[in-house]
């Protein structure tokens, strides 16, 4: 096992929670109301444009122009977004801020709007504190594509082996492995501290 000089984080469910239906439940409060809204309209694979760059006016164009009646509800995943990230996870932050304090290098590779993540670095300010970050939205590609990993890799100087990746997503921690990087999936903070005493880092 080579090393670990390098700790990456992703952010949503891994330092602050997300979900969508926090403000939903309140707008739609049928479950099988909801549950349709977000398998047919705001669904998972449009919201991810967004994480890829597409600004908020264009996507809830789109939505709007194939669900007219659905126009508020729409317009309300954006609005109400801040109500789907309610809090950190606090025993991960800890895990993190550890790092950090050790003089670990630590940095963040997430998918994230460019705006709601400039919004969520006020609303958790310790998103501020690991060496940089790469949003997705920034630079226009998401994970898993190899694409992204190489092109954090490249801006802040990691060698891919002797590199950690933490990420809620498999296939998000397969695209990590498949660009050489080591990775664990995220579970619990028990668990990722597990993984880092594993790996020598702690």
């Amino acid at each position: 096992m080579s090393e670990i000089r390098h700790i990456v984080f992703d952010i949503g469910k891994v330092l602050i929670h997300y979900d969508p239906n926090l403000p939903f439940r309140r707008l739609i409060p049928d479950d099988g109301e909801r549950a349709a809204f977000f398998s047919t309209v705001c669904t998972h694979e449009w919201n991810l444009e967004q994480d890829r760059g597409r600004r908020w006016d264009e996507a809830e164009a789109v939505l709007i122009a194939e669900h007219p009646d659905k126009e508020e509800l729409i317009r309300s995943f954006r609005r109400h977004w801040a109500e789907m990230v309610p809090h950190a996870y606090d025993a991960t932050v800890e895990i993190l801020e550890e790092l950090i304090a050790d003089g670990r290098d630590v940095t963040m590779l997430t998918n994230f709007a460019s705006d709601t993540f400039a919004e969520a670095k006020e609303m958790f300010p310790f998103l501020k504190k690991p060496r940089g970050v790469t949003v997705s939205g920034d630079v226009k590609l998401i994970k898993p594509d190899q694409a992204i990993y190489r092109l954090h890799a490249d801006t802040f100087g990691l060698t891919p082996s002797a590199t950690l990746f933490v990420d809620d997503s498999a296939p998000n921690v397969e695209g990590a492995r498949a660009a050489g990087w080591n990775a664990v999936l995220y579970s619990d903070s028990a668990t990722f501290r597990a993984d880092l005493v594993r790996y020598g880092v702690l």
